[in-house]
């Protein structure tokens, strides 16, 4: 069977292989559930607060409301790295889903192929979206620059910049989640490396109000240690906890 010029069977398969990588061997729990019953909310742990951020607007800053950020970002010469020639991989997805997802810099494929997370880790990507009960059209997905860097690093500088746009984009959005994929996004908007910050809730000030953020580790990191797909499965049980309660 086909649907939208993919294979259906081929699609299931590659998502049952993704929960079978993370180490989900079974469909049912031991004891009977009431799946139509709400989950109920737990207790709000305590949570880690960032550095307090002040708002980013100005007569020269970025704009105060999401379109126009959005039409800014695609066309301002003032962002890190901007260059006339240098592609850009802007926003995409629905900023209502209620799930804003941020990676650090398009890779050189992305630039390629106007897409964040594309190719093999883009794929690997969807799945675990799939896995969420998600997919591209019903999260919002962006980059702390849609330019990439010529070394394609966030420099001390450039990551600060892009940080300070970063927390502004999220408070135009107010997600109810924020997942930050990698080491450096996770660096330029917590403070902290990845190894610390995956597997517990942190804040993420913005001039809008606190954002719930949680890190885990990036598509392209997983395809070359498959292992990880364990911690990786964690940290998403952990979102979706929050992100459908």
């Amino acid at each position: 069977m086909e649907r939208d010029g993919q294979d259906f069977g081929a699609a299931a398969a590659s998502l049952i292989g993704w929960w079978s990588d993370a180490g989900v061997d079974v469909a049912l729990d031991e004891a009977p559930r009431n799946w139509l019953k709400p989950a109920a909310k737990a207790a709000p742990a305590a949570v880690p607060a960032s550095a307090p951020v002040a708002p980013v607007a100005s007569e020269d800053g970025p704009p105060p409301q999401l379109d126009l950020f959005q039409a800014w970002l695609a066309s301002s010469d003032t962002l890190p790295f901007a260059a006339p020639s240098a592609a850009r991989v802007c926003p995409a997805g629905d900023p209502a889903a209620g799930l804003m997802i941020v990676t650090d810099m398009p890779t050189g494929e992305d630039c390629n192929a106007g897409v964040l997370i594309s190719g093999e880790a883009g794929r690997l990507f969807d799945r675990m979206l799939a896995a969420l009960g998600r997919d591209r059209a019903s999260i919002y997905l962006a980059a702390l620059s849609c330019l990439r860097s010529p070394d394609g690093r966030l420099n001390s500088e450039g990551a600060k910049q892009c940080a300070a746009l970063a927390r502004h984009h999220a408070g135009l959005v107010m997600p109810k989640a924020l997942l930050i994929l990698g080491d450096a996004a996770s660096k330029a908007l917590l403070g902290l490396p990845l190894v610390q910050a995956r597997g517990r809730w942190h804040q993420l000030d913005t001039h809008a109000g606190p954002v719930k953020a949680l890190v885990t580790l990036p598509p392209g990191f997983l395809l070359g240690q498959p292992a990880a797909k364990a911690h990786a499965w964690a940290d998403l049980q952990l979102l979706m906890q929050e992100v459908n309660a």
